[in-house]
């Protein structure tokens, strides 16, 4: 269940994200899509974790919902073992 609302969160972020200048319309689904993914137990190589918190900072930076922040900052947390310093 929480990977489908995790995944659905992730459509309706990019959707949102792809509106903004910086961001991609996939760097939301990306990022929420490989934290599921390492939450599953798949291991994401190097440039996969780099690739992923790559897209989670550009759509965090890219949102100004309060929830979506939390949700990319969760996300890659999940994907990197930290929390992103600003």
């Amino acid at each position: 269940m929480h990977a489908w609302i995790l995944l659905w969160a992730g459509v309706i972020a990019s959707t949102l994200v792809s509106h903004r200048a910086g961001a991609s319309a996939t760097d939301g689904t990306m990022c929420l899509i490989s934290a599921e993914r390492v939450d599953e137990g798949d291991v994401l190589s190097s440039e996969e974790i780099q690739e992923a918190h790559e897209a989670c900072i550009r759509a965090l930076a890219a949102t100004g919902s309060v929830i979506q922040k939390y949700q990319f900052q969760e996300a890659d947390f999940t994907i990197t073992g930290k929390y992103h310093k600003f």
